[in-house]
């Protein structure tokens, strides 16, 4: 009499027998598939049975995640011999044992084991829920929870590297759920510092072997015999393959306990690394959320600084009784050092500045905030420019910050054209006056917010009908390009020196233009600031 092949099946619904009565028996999730297995690393069509000739042949149908018999990924036809052990994917969730006499089904996983398999699909089930929602100590408490619940283990920890690559504790917990630190949880590194380097689990019997005793004496003292420790590895898969390639090692799972138990079953252990690559999947999405959040944030706080810096500048473009102005400001990031203002001073003089702060980003956006804010406080008091530029100095250096200072050009113009102005270290203003004649404003003196003993010479000068007074930070002159040459002053003269009597609006349009032509796709390295006066004359 011949007996039908049968396959035992052990999958989280319980234990079942099914028989091999089809000459092509289908397996998957399909629900047209002969054998029906819903499991996480189960494909829609994951493999199939061929029977032809009494000979069984297991075929894997390109799964996602293999096929193995007996711990071997199969990769062409196999011919099945009674008692061999099919696992579908790489964890043990779904095993299935292959029968072909009459032999009873002793051999297979006791009621115990099979327990244990429930719980295990149960727990692993619970970690592919937590998806990347809940925060990272919530997700790792579960994790330790869980194993230290399977294992019968009485004390765990998990340990994820710093920011240097060294192995720090991230959570302790014993058996009823109870956290422990300091003392409570002292354990020798040796045994996760190597499980962390060479990604493979370790099992200790007993702590008090010759070879152990002497390196592990603190553990050994509160009691501690055995110890189960496996990475927390994520695999990952090319498309099609049935082997993963080197995994990314992202901490360690670490138990023990006085009693032996559970802890050092070879089941145990099995059950504990499946366990330990979705809970390494489920603390790795956590910590990248964690980082997604805090990035988020920051954009969003970025976002809301720059649009206050934004609000802190004045309108962009400006016309009095003699004069018009244009200017335009562009960060290299998203918030930025430069500034411009405005505004009327004493004697009936309309005021204008252009300031850049070392460096870039907030440290340099709160500083030129101070300096903007000095300016339209010191501005209308002070008889000259150059008084303006000393009591600004004065003002930063009382509350002086270590290597942060700031270039700064004030000009204050009459409406018979006379202009007052200082330079504090910024790159000198261009004039263009009529026939194409350029001139340079450099009188002045030092950057500002770095030396107490800064003195300002005053400097002075007469504008004709139709001048332009052109300031730029030197993100306009220093822009380089991909072959990292400089725009360089005398590019920028070039283009504004037969400008004179222009609208500021087309002097700026056509500076900025010139600037991104030459620059090309090469990355803005540094904040553009510029600002471009026209007197028009009584």
């Amino acid at each position: 009499m011949t007996l039908t092949p049968r396959l035992a099946v052990v999958d989280p619904q319980g234990r079942r027998t099914v028989p091999v009565e089809k000459p092509l028996f289908k397996i998957g999730r399909r629900a047209t598939a002969d054998l029906q297995i819903a499991g996480a690393e189960v494909s829609r069509e994951h493999a199939e049975i061929v029977l032809e000739g009494g000979v069984c042949r297991l075929r894997d149908c390109g799964s996602r995640f293999g096929t193995f018999v007996n711990d071997q990924a199969i990769t062409a036809p196999h011919e099945l011999i009674h008692g061999d052990r099919i696992r579908l994917g790489r964890v043990r969730e779904v095993e299935l044992t292959f029968l072909s006499d009459a032999t009873s089904l002793t051999s297979l996983p006791s009621a115990t084991d099979v327990s244990d398999l429930r719980q295990m699909a149960a727990i692993l089930d619970g970690l592919r829920a937590i998806g990347s929602g809940r925060v990272l100590d919530e997700v790792l408490t579960l994790v330790l929870d869980s194993a230290l619940g399977v294992t019968t283990a009485e004390r765990g920890g998990i340990m994820l590297p710093s920011a240097k690559g060294e192995l720090e504790l991230k959570v302790a917990r014993g058996r009823h759920r109870t956290a422990l630190v300091g003392p409570d949880f002292t354990i020798s590194e040796k045994i996760p510092r190597e499980v962390f380097a060479t990604g493979q689990s370790r099992i200790v019997a007993d702590l008090l072997d010759e070879s152990w005793a002497d390196a592990h004496g603190a553990t050994v003292a509160i009691g501690i015999r055995h110890v189960l420790c496996v990475p927390l590895q994520i695999a990952a898969y090319a498309a099609g393959a049935v082997s993963p390639a080197i995994p990314r090692i992202i901490g360690v799972l670490y138990l023990d306990g006085r009693e032996r138990g559970t802890l050092l079953s070879p089941q145990t252990r099995s059950s504990l690394e499946a366990f330990a690559t979705q809970a390494a999947l489920a603390i790795d999405s956590a910590r990248l959320y964690v980082e997604a959040a805090e990035k988020a944030k920051l954009d969003r706080d970025l976002r809301v600084a720059a649009e206050i810096q934004q609000a802190l500048l004045p309108e962009l473009t400006f016309s009095g009784p003699t004069y018009d102005l244009a200017a335009a400001s562009r960060p290299c990031r998203t918030i930025g050092g430069d500034f411009f203002d405005y505004l009327d001073v004493s004697d009936g003089r309309f005021g204008f500045a252009l300031g850049d702060v070392a460096g870039k980003g907030p440290p340099a956006a709160l500083l030129a905030a101070t300096v903007q804010s000095n300016f339209v406080a010191h501005a209308p008091v002070a008889a000259h420019p150059a008084e303006t530029m000393a009591r600004i100095n004065a003002a930063l250096l009382r509350r002086a910050i270590a290597a942060r200072f700031a270039t700064m050009f004030y000009g204050a113009l009459s409406p018979d054209g006379h202009l007052d102005y200082c330079n504090a270290g910024q790159e000198p203003p261009i004039v263009v006056r009529a026939g194409g004649v350029t001139e340079t404003l450099e009188t002045g003196g030092p950057v500002i917010g770095l030396l107490g003993i800064a003195t300002y010479e005053p400097g002075t000068l007469q504008l004709a009908p139709g001048d332009l007074v052109i300031i730029c930070s030197d993100g306009v002159t220093e822009a380089r390009n991909a072959a990292d040459d400089e725009y360089g002053a005398e590019r920028l003269t070039n283009v504004l020196v037969n400008r004179h009597g222009a609208h500021p609006e087309h002097v700026l349009d056509a500076m900025l233009t010139s600037v991104n032509e030459f620059v090309g796709f090469a990355p803005q390295a540094d904040d553009i600031t510029a600002l471009v006066l026209r007197y028009r004359g009584q």
